[in-house]
């Protein structure tokens, strides 16, 4: 599916960007599409998973996914989703993000993104209207990038290890026996790996557990239940490296 959302209307604009809210309960899921503009996916409530041909990001609220024109995507609903779009005029385009990531949303730029839906593109320059389109665009320049971002190998082998871990996330296997499952030694194993991801294997397999640990609090499951179910001995294990990477405790980052 291609070109099938209003952003349409921001074609031959001068308008800076168009914005759009959509709400989609827990489990739906958009099939692959692209869109020629660069878009701003963002969730006041719920999280997104976004999954392209190279990996996945996992987006809670306060963060948004910035997606670089004419990317294939699928995005999926974890909890009930309030989603907020935001598609960017090209000629704003160069002193943005250049290439797909995660970008944190502070409160000015929330209240701006709310503030952008249903103002229509075709605005005079000049206008208070334009201004605040203006103004968001200006902001994402500023906002950090965040590492909410799992990136997947294109090797055939190393993606199948790769998808069994995110369908297994509590198996213990190390990288000895991934590298005898794929016949290679352990020092080839960690080479490709990282060649392919950027990422060591241990690193990686931490991010994916993480990631998906945030579907699972979407879903409303228990703390415990999510730690034990993606790899951890304990809940206080789980609680530790969570706040070691988000800065905020499991039970209440969806507060």
């Amino acid at each position: 599916m291609a070109d099938a959302t209003p952003y349409q209307d921001l074609v031959g604009s001068d308008a800076p960007a168009a914005a759009l809210a959509i709400d989609y309960p827990h489990g739906h899921v958009i099939p692959p599409h692209r869109h020629a503009y660069a878009q701003l996916l963002y969730a006041l409530e719920g999280v997104l998973t976004v999954e392209t041909q190279d990996g996945r990001w996992v987006v809670p609220p306060t963060r948004g996914v910035w997606l670089q024109p004419d990317v294939d995507h699928q995005v999926s609903m974890r909890g009930d989703v309030k989603m907020r779009t935001v598609f960017v005029n090209p000629t704003f385009l160069p002193n943005l993000p250049q290439q797909s990531c995660v970008l944190d949303i502070p409160l000015l730029l929330r209240e701006l993104i709310v503030s952008a839906i249903g103002i229509a593109p075709d605005l005079k320059v000049g206008t208070r209207d334009w201004h605040l389109l203006h103004l968001l665009v200006l902001e994402l320049r500023s906002v950090p990038v965040l590492p909410l971002y799992l990136p997947l190998p294109a090797d055939s082998r190393l993606r199948e290890i790769c998808q069994q871990t995110m369908l297994y996330p509590d198996e213990q296997n190390t990288v000895q026996q991934q590298a005898e499952l794929l016949g290679i030694s352990t020092r080839t194993f960690h080479r490709l790996f990282l060649r392919e991801t950027g990422m060591r294997y241990g690193h990686w397999r931490q991010q994916a557990r993480l990631l998906l640990a945030l579907e699972s609090l979407a879903r409303g499951d228990k703390v415990i239940d999510v730690a034990l179910e993606h790899g951890y001995s304990s809940q206080s294990a789980f609680a530790a490296m969570f706040k070691k990477h988000f800065d905020i405790s499991p039970s209440r980052f969806f507060r």
